[in-house]
């Protein structure tokens, strides 16, 4: 029994980690119908959000230290929230229904943010808050007048090179300067850690085996993001905007529920999910510029296979691919621990072992895990709870 128990808590945890990495994903890419490869990259943010407010805290004493994740996590939403909604109001905005130009130009966004963060420094950081106060402050003023459509692009034209030959001068008057912390990169390339609090070190012993509470934590964060999402979805006057959109938006739009607002709103939320993913998975492991792409491949997954749109088919699916891929790292190490325990010396009994060894890595046990989804799709290509209604012939 106490083996059964570890087993199914291991792949409850794994099944937790994806599910918290691919609810962001199952908004924007289940109910938006939006292929974003730059997921990854939020989830990205969100994992250094949690870094830099590790280090504020840090500056507080040990006391607070403790306390630094309550203020991580909504600060991760929020960064990962804004960069989603900057990135829907410049770029997806334009791609709604063309999903190879979609998928090409947030794959191109993954590798900006990417090197974003590898080079951001003090003075890149100011170039673009110049940008961005020269190019969006004068649009604001301008939008407002009743002849905008006409002088649109004249504006565009005029404002746009001024506010980068003004921002890249400034940043190369900084970069001149003797002060080279001003361009000293914050992160760089290389990984950085994420210390746990100390409630969250150590583990709960339960049998034989120990329950780590940063696992369980996570766990715990995991049901409170799904049950907030099913609760905004479900029962919120904007949750209910963003479902009428999913299903029928010409008819939406009739009604008077504003669509673009609810597009933003809808990649925003996931956005700012895959922030507090970040910031989960900041816990297991170093953090570095290629984050997010740990964990892209396997999001989409578990949002294919439970069904594009179907919040309970994701959780379904998350906790069965946690499940059989720890199933499979287990059994295969422990039938080659078997064999080789009893090994005769034959050649081919060798080969066996070694056979059943190469499949109880983690990096193998994905691969079989995504034959099994492949096998599966052929059977269910809508997944397990196919989409309904008439968001399926949009």
């Amino acid at each position: 029994m106490s083996i059964f128990l570890e087993g199914l808590f291991n792949g409850i945890s794994i099944g937790s980690v994806l599910l918290i990495s691919a609810l962001g994903l199952a908004i924007v890419f289940g109910l938006m119908g939006v292929i974003n490869l730059a997921h990854g990259e939020l989830m990205m943010l969100g994992a250094y959000t949690t870094f830099v407010v590790q280090n504020i805290f840090k500056g507080f004493g040990e006391p607070w230290f403790d306390f630094y994740i309550l203020a991580a996590i909504p600060f991760a939403f929020l960064v990962a929230g804004l960069a989603g909604l900057a990135l829907e109001k410049s770029v997806i905005r334009y791609l709604y229904g063309r999903p190879l130009e979609t998928l090409l130009a947030t794959w191109g966004v993954s590798l900006i943010l990417q090197q974003l963060v590898r080079s951001i420094s003090s003075s890149l950081s100011i170039s673009i808050a110049i940008f961005c106060l020269l190019w969006f402050t004068p649009l604001f003023f301008l939008s407002r007048r009743s002849n905008w459509q006409q002088i649109k692009s004249w504006a565009i034209a005029i404002i746009l090179p001024i506010s980068l030959g003004v921002a890249t001068l400034t940043g190369i008057l900084i970069n001149n300067t003797e002060n080279k912390s001003l361009t000293r990169p914050w992160f760089s390339a290389r990984n950085v850690d994420v210390t746990a609090p100390s409630w969250l070190r150590g583990g709960f012993a339960f049998e034989n085996f120990q329950l780590p509470y940063a696992r369980l934590f996570i766990i715990g964060l995991t049901i409170i993001c799904v049950i907030a999402t099913y609760w905004f979805l479900n029962k919120s006057t904007w949750g209910l905007r963003i479902r009428a959109v999913t299903q029928n938006r010409e008819m939406s739009s009739c009604l008077g529920i504003p669509t673009g607002k609810v597009d933003a709103l809808t990649f925003a939320l996931g956005s700012g999910l895959a922030g507090i993913a970040g910031c989960a998975i900041s816990f297991l492991g170093s953090v570095g510029p290629n984050t997010g792409q740990n964990y892209i491949v396997d999001a989409f997954m578990v949002v294919v296979v439970g069904g594009v749109g179907n919040l309970f088919g994701t959780i379904i699916s998350a906790l069965a691919i946690g499940i059989i891929n720890y199933i499979i790292i287990v059994g295969s190490s422990s039938l080659a621990f078997s064999l080789s325990a009893s090994n005769s010396g034959d050649l081919g009994f060798i080969n066996l072992v070694d056979f059943f060894n190469f499949f109880a890595t983690t990096s193998m046990a994905k691969v079989l895990v995504f034959a099994l989804i492949i096998a599966f799709l052929q059977i269910k290509p809508a997944g397990i709870f196919p989409q309904k209604g008439r968001g399926v012939e949009l």
